[in-house]
């Protein structure tokens, strides 16, 4: 884009009534760039202080981990999408627009721009069920039945997005693996329902122990859940791991099957890496991590 057609556009995002914000998605973190006056005065936040501020972060502290969640599928799909949301007591439509600097290249921005919603015109409620409907829709194509978190065809995209992300980038990402201790085991004593419901609970706790919505957990195999984990040193990452692991041991789930313990446990496997140009493809990575963690007593 040339620097006059930038400065145009700048100053007409600028002077609109709608608040927007634009991040930087071809960078870890997705840093802010930009947000006009009207999304300032609408969010209370100060454009210099967001300057750089991660996206995800910015859309949870001003919304919901919900949201965040959603922008970052979004912006990890690449894809145009529309959310309701509640800002100050109002309702509005967050829609999360990519932007492109070629027209045949890379994502490198995404837009957000809030439309307030007037309830009482028609079809509002419609609308609003519909998009719901849609977004629940793509999150069942995403999940695990089981877990609720990622499948494992849907880990295995986020991490290649990230990768190349932190490959361009030189940025540090981590994975880390929860597997539970002799579950098969579990199983043949308990059957397949009372299985379930174990990786639920186990799920439950990796998930509320995840500090950042860019941050992903999934279910990779029967047994094993692994999470997508950035910037953290490898020392934070294995403290991490061990936090989550004593949670799950201290949900006190009777496991007579276990060769570990009268409880379930899970063993956990940590890789951390700076991600370079030469350096190995995000499912080498991932193949590491399972490897390491079969591997572990």
């Amino acid at each position: 884009m040339k620097a006059l057609q930038q400065r145009v556009l700048l100053e007409l995002v600028a002077a609109s009534d709608e608040p927007v914000l634009v991040a930087n998605v071809a960078k870890p973190d997705w840093p802010i760039v930009f947000s006009n006056p009207a999304f300032d005065v609408t969010s209370g936040c100060d454009s210099d202080g967001l300057k750089g501020q991660p996206f995800a972060d910015v859309v949870e502290g001003l919304l919901s981990r919900e949201a965040a969640l959603d922008v970052s599928a979004a912006v990890r799909a690449g894809e145009e999408v529309a959310i309701h949301v509640d800002l100050d007591k109002h309702p509005f439509e967050l829609k999360l627009t990519p932007l492109r600097t070629r027209k045949d290249g890379p994502v490198q921005y995404f837009a957000a721009f809030w439309h307030a919603i007037d309830n009482r015109a028609s079809g509002a409620n419609a609308h609003k069920a519909l998009t719901r409907a849609q977004s629940r829709i793509r999150d069942l194509s995403r999940e695990d039945a089981v877990t609720g978190l990622l499948n494992t065809k849907t880990f295995r995209e986020v991490l290649a997005h990230d990768w190349a992300v932190a490959g361009r980038e030189g940025a540090r990402l981590g994975l880390i693996s929860f597997t539970i201790d002799d579950f098969a085991a579990y199983g043949g004593v308990f059957g397949t329902h009372a299985a379930d419901a174990c990786m639920r609970k186990v799920a439950h706790s990796v998930r509320r122990f995840l500090l950042r919505a860019s941050d992903v957990a999934a279910r990779v195999n029967d047994d094993t859940l692994v999470v997508l984990s950035h910037s953290s040193p490898e020392a934070g990452a294995r403290q991490f791991a061990a936090r989550i692991a004593d949670a799950i041991r201290e949900l006190g789930i009777h496991h007579p099957g276990s060769s570990v313990s009268r409880f379930v446990t899970v063993r956990h496997a940590v890789l951390v890496e700076e991600v370079g140009q030469e350096s190995q493809t995000s499912d080498e990575f991932l193949a590491r991590l399972i490897g390491d963690s079969q591997g572990r007593n």
